[in-house]
This record gives structure tokens, sequence and C-alpha cells, in this order.
């Protein structure tokens, strides 16, 4: 799975690697390094606009966790974080999404944690790991979101009404990643970009042929500091060696 990545990419750097049309100036969110469920991320997508019929492409607040518009309740988001590629076009939850929703997550890399067993003098514990492009690049997660109605809500037209939810979709893993963890999140490769993010491009097996291991399978792993074990802690120290936040 993928339960927590680094984002830390200003938004005016992400309208021009994404070359996005809309953005709201005045939305802003924090650099994280520790990107936690439920927490809001930045999210590429693209969407038709209502009074001309053009698409186009934008830089969107989302909330992490996917909530189907058929969901009772927001709280279903938090273990709806990940889709499986073997099954996110057949899956309820995800299908639709999948057909007509997908979106772009950048992040910075992403963090797995290994077992380590317990010795004679320290107990078992889980060693995090940072796992990025050895290039540095941003990767764009492959994502899905959906629009879910607070029906606690009275009115249509309130902004409290709507909320916007995503998932990460995750295969097995490979490479630097496979020797933390059996599962990592997918990306798109630049040069597929604009047939992930069309709403009009519908054909499943097309789509999954996009799906890719994030920086072609050349990720760096590095053992950090398990500070970042806990969500209430963030900043730069968090990517220290092994050893130096414990």
């Amino acid at each position: 799975m993928c339960g927590r990545y680094v984002s830390t990419r200003r938004p005016q750097d992400l309208v021009d690697l994404f070359d996005v049309m809309r953005w709201d100036p005045g939305q802003a969110l924090d650099p994280s390094w520790n990107v936690a469920p439920t927490d809001t991320v930045w999210s590429v997508l693209e969407r038709v606009e209502r009074d001309t019929g053009e698409i186009t492409r934008q830089l969107r607040p989302l909330r992490w966790g996917l909530v189907p518009s058929w969901a009772k309740s927001l709280n279903v988001g938090a273990k709806m974080i990940n889709a499986r590629v073997e099954t996110v076009a057949e899956k309820p939850a995800y299908r639709r999404a999948f057909a007509k929703r997908r979106c772009l997550l950048p992040a910075d890399g992403f963090y797995e944690w290994q077992p380590v067993a317990a010795t004679k003098t320290t107990k078992a514990r889980k060693q995090p790991y940072f796992i990025s492009p050895e290039d540095g690049q941003v990767m764009a997660l492959a994502g899905l979101y959906e629009f879910w109605r607070d029906p606690a809500v009275a009115e249509d037209d309130d902004p409290a009404a709507w909320w916007t939810t995503c998932t990460i979709i995750t295969t097995e893993a490979v490479d630097a990643a496979g020797h933390v963890h059996p599962r990592m999140p997918l990306a798109i490769a630049p040069a597929d970009w604009s047939a992930w993010l069309d709403p009009a491009h519908q054909d499943s097996g097309e789509l999954r042929a996009l799906l890719a291991t994030p920086a072609a399978g050349h990720l760096d792993a590095r053992a950090v500091s398990s500070a970042v074990n806990s969500v209430r802690n963030n900043g730069p120290h968090l990517l220290d060696d092994a050893g130096a936040g414990r």
C-alpha cells in the first residue's frame, strides 16, 4: 500500500510542470513531508467546463481517501486511500471513477515500512524507508477522484455540501521498493498524462496500459528517521538518515 508520501512542490511549480490551465492562487497547501490519509493534497485533473464545453486541466486540492458517491459517511474514505490495479476497473467503489474521473497526485516520493525482527536487546519494530526517483523528478502518482454529497448540509450550492476525494492506484512492488514492501503506488509517464487525464478516454484496457512503475523502476530506497511514524511530525528532518531522528 501507499499510506504516506511527500509533497513539497509549490503550486506555481506544479502549474508549470503539468501545463495547468486553471487554478485558484488563493488556495494554498503547506509543503508536507508526511502526507497522511484524510489530508488535503494537490491533484491535477481535467474537467469539462459547463459554460463552454471546453476541457480544462486544473490544479485542485482533494481529500485523500476516496468516498464513493453512494457512501453514507465521509469516514469510509480513511479505509480507501489505495485502489489495487488488479481490480480497480471492476470494483464497485472505483470502477466509475476509473472510467471517468482520473487524476495525478504529485509526489516527491513515498514511505514504506520494513519489519525488523527483535533481538536479545531490542524489540521488534518497523523501519521506515523513503522511496523516490533517483533523478529527483516529481512522481505523477496515478489517482482517481470522486464527488460525495454530504446529506447533513441542506443546500446544494453550499460549498460544505460537496467533498472531492481521491485514492492512489497501487501494484506489486519491484526493484528498490520491492525490497521494502510488497505493494507500491503506480505512476503515469509524462508522455501519457494527457491520455490518462482525458475524461473522454474510457477504454479500460488502454487506460491500464498507461499505468507504469514510478521512474521506470529507477528508484532509490533509503532508511529514514522513525520520526515519520507519527502523523504529528512534519518537516524536512523526516528524511534524515535512519538513526538521526530516533
